[in-house]
């Protein structure tokens, strides 16, 4: 099933599932008790949301064994996990905007994890259980800045900085999707989830033995070799099959106060 949050004509942000076009609401929790009702409004007419509203976003690094290569990095380990503020998520259709610290900012097509039940040491046959459904996202990254700094929370963290959507797709045999990212139509990345270094449950249960997952956290489970940079006026699509493209407009800032 394909779970969003949506605005329509206006109105507060919401719970829906998606049928081929068409949307309707939930009513109630739905990473609990909810009822779907009847599908009736086009999707064409609903402003996509994020599809969840994350305490954290966990990415982790140089899960792609090409990816770490392409940067010249060794695979970690263990896992290499960061952070990323729910302050840099974005849905569907907006904007990464292009901070004017960074010269070189650059995209990196993930599979996301949706948590669905909170969590803590959790045990790794009992993995899946705390897994809602899976995203498209996008860890945008300030190349520039990761490497000047040589840790990686600012080049990270931009507002922005995260896409994910366009739903979380519930039922997803995650072994073995396609993971793809275009520029302007231009293939920039391609590679298979069966590539991971580790897998979806070992990363649950890892983060899980850091920190407590609540629902609607996310774990970004890492980019395939690929990444380049993105450029004002840019339209970047992450697609990933069984679920769908994520795509966002790419901008330049003005520093602006707030």
């Amino acid at each position: 099933m394909r779970f969003i949050r949506f605005t329509y004509r206006n109105g507060e942000p919401q719970y829906g599932w998606v049928l081929e076009n068409m949307v309707g609401r939930v009513e109630g929790n739905p990473f609990g008790e909810y009822r779907r009702m009847e599908a009736h409004i086009p999707l064409s007419e609903i402003k996509l949301l994020p599809p969840v509203t994350p305490s954290k976003v966990v990415a982790v690094g140089r899960n792609y064994a090409e990816h770490a290569r392409e940067h010249g990095a060794e695979v970690p380990e263990t896992p290499l996990i960061f952070l990323k503020p729910s302050s840099c998520v974005i849905g569907n259709g907006d904007a990464i905007v292009l901070p004017p610290q960074s010269q070189q900012v650059e995209h990196e097509a993930e599979l996301g994890v949706v948590i669905g039940k909170t969590g803590r040491w959790i045990e790794l046959d009992k993995a899946l259980d705390y897994v809602w459904g899976y995203t498209c996202g996008n860890d945008v990254t300030a190349r520039d800045l990761q490497q000047k700094d040589g840790q990686w929370t600012r080049s990270k963290s931009f507002d922005t900085f995260c896409p994910l959507g366009p739903w979380v797709e519930t039922e997803l045999d995650f072994a073995d999707v396609l993971i793809t990212c275009r520029v302007n139509g231009e293939m920039r990345q391609m590679g298979s989830t069966r590539d991971m270094v580790f897998s979806v449950p070992q990363l649950v249960v890892f983060v899980s033995t850091v920190m407590t997952l609540y629902p609607g956290d996310v774990i970004l489970t890492g980019t395939p070799a690929g990444v380049s940079p993105i450029l004002p006026k840019d339209v970047v699509e992450v697609t990933i099959d069984g679920i769908g493209t994520l795509s966002n407009p790419v901008v330049q800032q003005t520093p602006q106060a707030v």
